[in-house]
């Protein structure tokens, strides 16, 4: 999910926010690049910035204009044909938008945040998407602030909803999709497969390794403590939107 990464950055403090999206950039589009390959969803959550006659083609026309700021950003993540959007009136990508329709449609149990600002749509669209039971990565080096302590607090007081990490890990973890061929493990049976009951455990998918994602967090759970991990073959990680 890239959140407001389409934008001419025409704002008072843009110049701030300009020098650290560009590099954020470059590590989103990397992450973008992989994502298309693996066959995940690519969904932008765009600002419609007030102009409420305005559709995202208007916008990217206006972002990638000559004498527009953002054209350094924009021009770096154009949108590919199948790619999504969706245009928000607020900071979070939830409020008054059809993002978690087009979620629930996509069959997303987990989200990969990027864009900005960290310190804003970023937090406010993870908190939403925690409070809705998603699984939740922020790649940290795909998100920008106007100021380092910006977005460093925004990852500190996410702490407890978002799991941060770079964006080649998020890459690592989308990676596995591509391997969809891979025989799936068995199914445990409660009964049958409890140890003293006298039958061999659930097989294990042959080949590849294990890796860890984000648990689901469960309805209710208030964050408490620090996000949870579980260990699952490449064959059961889930559909992640990026």
């Amino acid at each position: 999910m890239l959140l407001d990464v389409i934008n001419d950055m025409n704002f008072p403090g843009s110049a701030d926010l300009l020098k650290r999206a560009v590099p954020a950039a470059k590590q989103i589009a990397h992450l973008g690049m992989r994502a298309h390959a693996a066959g995940i969803p690519v969904i932008y959550v765009n600002d419609n910035f007030g102009r409420w006659q305005s559709d995202f083609q208007s916008q990217i026309r206006r972002s990638i204009s000559l004498e527009s700021p953002g054209r350094d950003v924009a021009l770096l993540l154009i949108p590919e044909k199948d790619d999504y959007f969706v245009l928000k009136p607020k900071h979070s990508g939830f409020y008054s938008t059809s993002l978690e329709v087009l979620l629930r449609f996509l069959g997303a149990e987990t989200l990969i945040l990027t864009g900005f600002a960290a310190d804003i749509c970023v937090l406010y669209t993870a908190n939403d998407a925690y409070m809705r039971d998603y699984a939740i990565i922020v790649a940290k080096d795909c998100v920008a602030s106007e100021t380092d302590a910006g977005t460093r607090g925004a990852l500190g007081r996410a702490r407890n909803v978002p799991v941060a990490c770079s964006a080649e890990e998020a890459c690592f973890l989308i990676r596995p999709r591509i391997f969809s061929r891979r025989p799936r493990r068995a199914i445990p049976h409660p009964a049958r497969d409890r140890p003293g009951w006298g039958a061999t455990p659930s097989r294990q998918p042959q080949g590849g390794r294990r890796v860890q994602i984000p648990r689901r967090p469960p309805a209710g759970n208030c964050g408490s403590g620090p996000s949870r991990f579980e260990s699952a073959p490449h064959d059961l990680i889930a559909a992640y939107t990026v």
